[in-house]
């Protein structure tokens, strides 16, 4: 008899968490289905945050139903501390695992140091990004490959980012001693012009033992045409330089050649020639978004020094002075919450301006 009754106190204590099971169980599947099964199609970056809320709601499931067991309070807390243990010792010692890589997508959600259709280059991979999901990266490479990148592994290497907005594409050569540069560089801004490239530049990077060493730069408003832009401009610079007589010395040679013990590696004209203003300047190109955020942080800083005087000036104006005041602050105020968002929009006001520039 008495083993009965504790059957039956067992049946009837073990309720609440058959009940507890089965709700858990019921909401986490019509979760996924609402979540996750039926917007399959919207692809891992889409897919994130979902995955996110699911992954919430089962632990809060699990917590539910360690707190319906039929133990006592004591155990359930210990069992508790226990569960959090765990999910403490499984983040901290996953620096090579699922969770680390959990992890990873989490931060480059937050720092965003590339989105959807941005060329990136990590370690011995470059291609534009695809699919950012929970646990990976996939790129798609310039022979077409698709690469999935583990998320710790982003994290852990210096990115390049080439943004989608507006892509920086060069090209470097190097050229004999015995052509002037004032005849090299409209040669390589109008093939850069000409391949359709935007506030095309040259640099001269390197005066080497048996050439120069060039570079042409160009702005790509549309970053999907990177590949061949690229293909484009070195086409076009081999055109150039070749029809108007000039040898490309790349990578180098070693050029051996009978000459005139006179003869001396000048260009004819050198000294007299005036240097040719370029369509645009290296730095304004090359650091625009760093050139923009300084803008940003002066003229913030701007405005909290007129705002504190304002704010000076008006503890001892009354009447219409004191209102106007009031108001010059609210518009100083919203000025100040426009510069915010442009900052943490950076990479689209750095296109914005670029484009601007163009």
């Amino acid at each position: 008899m008495n083993l009965l009754t504790d059957i039956v106190a067992a049946a009837l204590a073990s309720i609440p968490l058959l009940l507890t099971l089965g709700l858990v169980t019921l909401v986490l599947a019509l979760a996924h289905f609402l979540l996750i099964r039926r917007n399959r199609d919207l692809g891992n970056e889409r897919l994130f945050s979902r995955q996110l809320i699911m992954l919430a709601l089962t632990l809060v499931g699990l917590v539910a139903v360690i707190l319906a067991l039929p133990v006592s309070e004591g155990a359930r807390n210990q069992i508790i501390a226990l569960l959090g243990l765990l999910i403490s010792g499984v983040f901290a010692f996953s620096s090579s695992n699922i969770f680390a890589n959990l992890a990873a997508g989490v931060l480059m959600r937050m720092t965003r140091p590339f989105v959807l259709g941005d060329f990136i280059s990590v370690g011995e991979h470059f291609g534009r990004v695809a699919e950012r999901g929970l646990f990976d990266t996939e790129i798609q490479s310039e022979s077409g490959e698709l690469i999935a990148l583990p998320n710790s592994y982003l994290t852990s290497r210096p990115i390049a980012t080439l943004r989608s907005d507006g892509a920086l594409v060069s090209a470097e050569l190097s050229l004999g001693y015995d052509t002037h540069h004032a005849d090299i560089e409209p040669l390589l801004l109008a093939a850069a012009k000409s391949s359709g490239l935007q506030d095309a530049f040259v640099q001269l990077l390197e005066l080497g033992n048996f050439a120069i060493g060039y570079r042409v730069s160009g702005v790509l408003p549309e970053a999907r045409g990177l590949i061949t832009a690229r293909s484009n401009l070195y086409k076009a610079i081999l055109d150039g330089l070749h029809d108007a007589g000039i040898e490309i010395m790349s990578p180098t040679i070693m050029n051996q050649r009978p000459v005139p013990a006179e003869q001396v590696f000048i260009p004819a004209g050198g000294g007299h020639r005036q240097r040719l203003a370029q369509a645009a300047e290296a730095e304004a190109v090359l650091f625009d978004k760093a050139e923009l955020a300084q803008q940003l942080a002066e003229r913030k800083a701007q405005l909290s020094e007129q705002a504190r005087a304002l704010e000076e000036e008006a503890k001892g104006a009354d009447g219409e002075r004191k209102a106007a005041i009031k108001a010059q602050l609210e518009r100083m105020r919203e000025q100040r919450r426009e510069l915010d968002a442009m900052t943490e929009s950076g990479s689209e006001a750095a296109g914005a301006g670029q484009a601007g520039r163009s």
